[in-house]
């Protein structure tokens, strides 16, 4: 019993959907913790993308990508939350919108 086939098309689309939706995050949503979660979307729709292409390929590059892109991402959630904490601490809210204010 193998593994299912799937081709290599289908993965792209879905890396490609779930790409546009994290983008879409990002651009349309002011909650910081929301832009976070959009962030980690994008990068793991990259992270399908290589794993299926190093599949298709046989070649293990992908997979190696794949595990330093997951390592930016954490090193990327932990210092995000260290800062969203703070502005947390100081401005008692989370929204992007209300960190032009830090300026004055």
């Amino acid at each position: 019993m193998g593994a299912p086939d799937v081709s290599i098309e289908l993965y792209v689309l879905l890396s490609a959907i779930l790409f546009v939706m994290g983008a879409m995050g990002v651009l349309l949503r002011r909650n910081a913790i929301l832009i976070f979660m959009s962030v980690e979307l994008m990068l793991n729709a990259a992270n399908l993308a290589l794993a299926a292409f190093a599949r298709q390929w046989g070649n293990g590059d992908g997979q190696l990508m794949v595990f330093f892109v997951m390592t930016v991402a954490a090193a990327e959630v932990a210092v995000g939350l260290a800062l969203i904490v703070a502005i947390f601490k100081t401005k008692k809210s989370i929204d992007i919108d209300e960190l032009h204010l830090f300026r004055d």
